[in-house]
């Protein structure tokens, strides 16, 4: 029998505390865009029984976003619309606690132009791609995530019946030294009505969603399935547990398959690495790894506050590399601009079309239901001819 060793990633649903602050961070991140293109923002939010704090940094030449207002529509559209949830839209108490940007940053990195503009703060972001699944992403964290896509959606066409907002996933994929990946466990969390019948309810998340997200992809339906394991899960969302902007980083990114520089991004505008570089990283990995350089690679960048260019750049192909390691790093500074400016300017991130709230939930990379410029492949032609030159210059 072949040897595998098996791999865990998990996903939250929109409804989760945190995600609830990640979405009203970046919906307060979007309307400040919207009203100045050159705002600063760093925005966190806090959430407990029917309640909602929002604090953080803002710097904007307007009127102030109506901080209230946008939580509250987020909580609405997320579902939280009965006191019975502990968390209601209509009726939670809402407290603003803003301050604006230290100048001392401000002055580090407003230089005039894209071109010279500094990094927002010091730091290392992570970008990786990997051939396992056809977004380039690792497969156990796209699995997760539409998990929660599909459980989500059906509960807001009222087809889930009894379900409420508040949701997890887990999904572990068992990796087989022939290179054959399947399924070994899928769990579902799924928080809902007090008087359901559990067994129609396990029954729907086996049959509707695992199995039907599992078939999505072509895997094995003969995994062990798990619902609930805590048992009842009536009390959920902010009422059961308190939610932080930015504390789900790893479900934010890679599920775990690949490191991560600790940095969030929700609420923060793009002149912050944190999230601006880590775009860009992952950007990097992906049209180096569609280019055919490696099956997997992972790239680090890091900055200095106030410097436009990064202090370094390291590549791991985990001996995956069909090119050079010398020629990947050639490549890199030659096709890919990684300073925060350009960044900012060859990914559009001012323009007030993109909406960043459409991030805060399920995950910014890989996303087969949201168009991001990280995730174009308009490097891999260009990649391509340069990798084939230097090989018939060897």
């Amino acid at each position: 029998m072949a040897k595998y060793y098996l791999f865990t990633s998990e996903s939250v649903s929109e409804g989760h505390p945190d995600k609830i602050c990640d979405q009203i961070s970046d919906a307060i991140l979007d309307e400040a865009l919207r009203i100045d293109k050159n705002s600063r923002v760093a925005c966190e939010v806090f959430v407990a029984t029917n309640f909602v704090l929002i604090s953080g940094e803002i710097t904007i030449d307007g009127p102030k976003p109506d901080y209230e207002k946008i939580a509250r529509d987020i909580i609405r559209e997320v579902g939280y619309t009965s006191d019975e949830f502990g968390f209601n839209a209509d009726t939670c108490q809402v407290l603003i606690k803003m301050n604006t940007q230290s100048p001392d940053i401000a002055q580090k990195v407003n230089r005039g132009n894209l071109e010279e503009q500094g990094a927002g703060d010091q730091g290392i972001m992570f970008g990786y791609a990997t051939t396992e699944s056809e977004g380039l992403m690792p497969l156990a964290i796209v699995v997760a995530h539409k998990l929660m896509r599909v459980a989500t959606r059906l509960r807001k066409e009222g087809k889930f019946v009894g379900s409420r907002p508040d949701m997890k996933s887990q999904v572990t994929m068992r990796y087989y030294e022939t290179g054959e990946i399947k399924l070994d466990t899928v769990l579902m969390s799924v928080q809902h009505d007090e008087n359901i019948d559990f067994a129609k309810f396990e029954k729907f998340i086996i049959n509707d969603i695992m199995i039907e997200v599992a078939k999505s992809f072509k895997l094995n339906t003969d995994f062990k399935k798990i619902v609930n394991p805590g048992g009842r899960f009536v009390v959920g969302g902010p009422a059961g547990d308190t939610g932080l902007t930015g504390r789900k980083i790893i479900i934010d990114t890679y599920g775990g398959y690949a490191k991560h520089g600790g940095g969030a991004f929700s609420g923060k505008d793009p002149s912050k690495v944190d999230r601006s570089a880590a775009y860009y990283a992952r950007y990097i990995a992906k049209n180096l790894v569609a280019a055919g350089a490696a099956s997997k690679l992972e790239i680090q960048l890091s900055y200095g506050i106030g410097m436009p260019e990064p202090i370094s750049i390291f590549v791991d192909t985990f001996g995956t590399e069909n090119v050079a390691l010398e020629h990947i790093y050639a490549a890199i500074p030659m096709y890919f601009d990684c300073r925060p400016g350009m960044i900012t300017k060859e990914f559009s991130l001012l323009d007030p079309s993109f909406k960043y709230k459409d991030l805060g939930a399920l995950g910014h990379f890989g996303r087969p239901d949201i168009v991001t410029p990280w995730e174009a492949l308009d490097k891999v032609e260009a990649l391509k001819k340069f990798f084939a030159q230097t090989l018939s210059n060897e």
